[in-house]
């Protein structure tokens, strides 16, 4: 099943489009790309950085990279292209591993779901070794598969917060790509431009991080949030997680130019307060729970 569908298909709806529907004018008007001041986010002092060297915090990412091997890679791909791919919005293919949900009526059942697969529980073990994964109990699994012949995308937008919880784990399969991180709040960012002397700070990511302090930094400018993107870099084999700001303020996308050949992602999300222990739904959310871990799933 790794070969795409014939091209005069597509799982397009709506405003969505890709590379298949819009010669067949299904699309209608094209967007037109926004200018924005782009920033790039730094894993290692955890700021957006700008080319002119102004900054800001950016608190929320963190990056591992090498996450898994070249033969691990190779032996999850064979078995993920061993089942089906269905057609899904933008140009991709998805996988879904997870109980079944209306998002607008917030409506939850088990449905046909039987577990997440028998591979992502290695994965899940090692991404316990970190602390930013600490008490991390995956309850859902989505593969999504990006091809750059059908302009594969997803445009920007939150995760739902209502069933799923804080953290956002990825794992970056086969080429390298682009996160692009944008909001559209009215508030304003107090950009920074360091000088002086730098100090070693402990960020929050677990990660030894240089920034400067208050004393060795000067203002550079404020912009609306609404004028600002930051990028980060995902290489390939590379886990992310998006917890806090990044998760909550910011919208996450992956744009059509950063995806030059086929990418595979593997999403993993956690439940939120209302369905863990001492939420409202808090039996649903076990249940659910004691079925993702037994690792026997098959795609639903």
């Amino acid at each position: 099943m790794a070969a795409w569908e014939t091209l005069n298909s597509c799982g397009c709806k709506g405003i969505r489009y890709c590379l298949v529907c819009e010669p067949l004018g299904v699309a209608g008007a094209l967007k037109v790309p926004e200018t924005k001041k782009s920033f790039e986010y730094s894993p290692s002092k955890g700021i957006a950085l700008g080319v002119d060297g102004c900054w800001f915090p950016f608190p929320g990412v963190y990056l591992i990279q090498d996450f898994v091997t070249q033969d691990e890679e190779r032996n999850m791909i064979q078995i993920m292209d061993q089942d089906k791919w269905r057609l899904s919005q933008s140009g991709r293919r998805k996988q879904d591993f997870g109980p079944k949900v209306n998002f607008k009526k917030q409506k939850l059942k088990v449905g046909s779901f039987t577990g997440l697969p028998n591979f992502s529980q290695v994965l899940w073990q090692r991404m316990k070794l970190h602390a930013v994964l600490e008490g991390f109990l995956p309850v859902e699994q989505c593969n999504l598969d990006y091809s750059s012949d059908r302009g594969s995308s997803i445009d920007p937008h939150f995760d739902d917060s209502w069933l799923w919880g804080e953290r956002l784990v990825s794992l970056n399969l086969l080429s390298d790509t682009v996160l692009t991180m944008t909001r559209e709040d009215a508030d304003s960012l107090q950009l920074m431009s360091a000088v002086g002397e730098e100090t070693e700070l402990h960020h929050a990511n677990d990660v030894n991080t240089t920034q400067c302090n208050a004393a060795d930094c000067k203002l550079y400018g404020i912009i609306p949030f609404s004028d600002v993107e930051v990028t980060i870099y995902l290489p390939q084999r590379s886990l992310v997680v998006l917890y806090s700001d990044a998760r909550y303020k910011w919208k996450h996308a992956i744009h059509r130019e950063n995806i030059r050949q086929r990418r595979v992602c593997i999403t993993f999300r956690e439940m939120s307060p209302e369905f863990s222990l001492g939420g409202k739904e808090e039996e649903l959310g076990q249940m659910l729970l004691k079925l993702a871990l037994s690792f026997q799933g098959k795609s639903v």
